[in-house]
C-alpha cells in the first residue's frame, strides 16, 4: 500500500477544500503546517465539487484547486465532479 497526498497553501479558502476532502475520505491524515496543510491517504483519495461547494456555500470549479496546489503525488484522474490521486497497482 502506497500513500497519495496533495498539499495546499494554508488559507481561508483552502480550510474548505481541507474540511470537504477530510470529509469525503475518513481515512486520510491532514498535517497542519504554518504555511501549508499536507494531506496524505492510503491509495486513493478522491476531492468532490458537491463537497467543496457544501463547505464553502458557493459553486466551486474543481481548476480552482491549482490556484493555492503546492504538490501532490499520485495518478491524476479528473473530472468536472471529481479530482483522484490514486496508485494503481
Amino acid at each position: 500500500m502506497s500513500n497519495v497526498f496533495i498539499a495546499f497553501q494554508r488559507n481561508e479558502e483552502t480550510r474548505c477544500i481541507v474540511d470537504a476532502i477530510l470529509a469525503d475520505n475518513p481515512h486520510a491524515v491532514v498535517n497542519m503546517q504554518p504555511a501549508m496543510v499536507k494531506i496524505d491517504a492510503p491509495d486513493t483519495m478522491v476531492v468532490r465539487r458537491t463537497s467543496v461547494e457544501e463547505q464553502m456555500g458557493r459553486p466551486f470549479d474543481l481548476q480552482e484547486l491549482h490556484v493555492n496546489l503546492i504538490t501532490l503525488t499520485g495518478h491524476i484522474d479528473e473530472t468536472e465532479d471529481e479530482f483522484t490521486l490514486s496508485w494503481k497497482h
